[in-house]
């Protein structure tokens, strides 16, 4: 009895989007969003599933919610999906904008806005990681898991992860001592101990309500 071959995680996101039944499917999501330092970063991706090759897609066969991958991978990654999507968009939000419009809003806006970018006229569905955005002017749905669901959604995760974690890995040399290459922003024990010894930097978000600033005169 002949052993069926294991689905790849990246094929299994490509049946979702080619199952919408159209010809473009955009999907966006954001990194960032539940750290203490950095910007918020969103990206949206186009995939047109009437040039797709099967080079592209033997390509992008690990695709995945970018969480599941290492930052290797990741970057391995990353230059397969610039070649294989028709547009892709990033941007970034920075932590002012974010302490005075609200997390929450900031991501949804954001989101809305690369979606914007890389929708066609036509034949497309526009896709957002677990909450519905604003308006976009295209055909719009939220899927709640979606960077694990659509192959567009996983693209745009890894998008805005590398481009994030690129940016936080600079910004160590800008400013040192919080280890920002080692935690990029996130709550780690690290991070929390550095908040103690040095207080905040430029890049921290000071509307979060973190056990991390207690300590501080904020």
């Amino acid at each position: 009895m002949r052993r069926r071959r294991k689905r790849s995680s990246g094929s299994r996101l490509f049946r979702y989007d080619r199952g919408l039944g159209v010809r473009f499917v955009a999907g966006a999501d954001e990194a960032g969003r539940g750290c203490l330092a950095g910007p918020l970063v969103a990206a949206a991706v186009l995939f047109d599933y009437e040039k797709l090759t099967l080079s592209d897609l033997r390509s992008l066969s690990a695709l995945n919610d970018s969480k599941q991958h290492t930052m290797e991978m990741r970057e391995t990654l990353y230059p397969r999906v610039l070649r294989a999507a028709t547009r892709v968009a990033v941007t970034s939000r920075c932590v002012r904008g974010i302490d005075e419009r609200g997390l929450h809003k900031t991501n949804l806006a954001a989101l809305s806005d690369m979606l914007r970018r890389v929708g066609v006229g036509g034949d497309c569905l526009c896709l957002s990681d677990g909450f519905p955005v604003p308006p976009t002017g295209f055909d719009q749905r939220p899927v709640v898991g979606g960077d694990a669901t659509s192959a567009a959604i996983a693209a745009a995760s890894v998008i805005a992860k590398v481009s994030r974690d690129r940016f936080m890995h600079r910004m160590e040399q800008t400013y040192p001592g919080w280890d920002f290459a080692l935690h990029v922003g996130y709550s780690t024990p690290e991070h929390r101990a550095a908040i103690e010894k040095l207080g905040v930097s430029p890049l921290h978000r000071l509307s979060f309500q973190s056990m991390a600033y207690q300590q501080l005169a904020l």
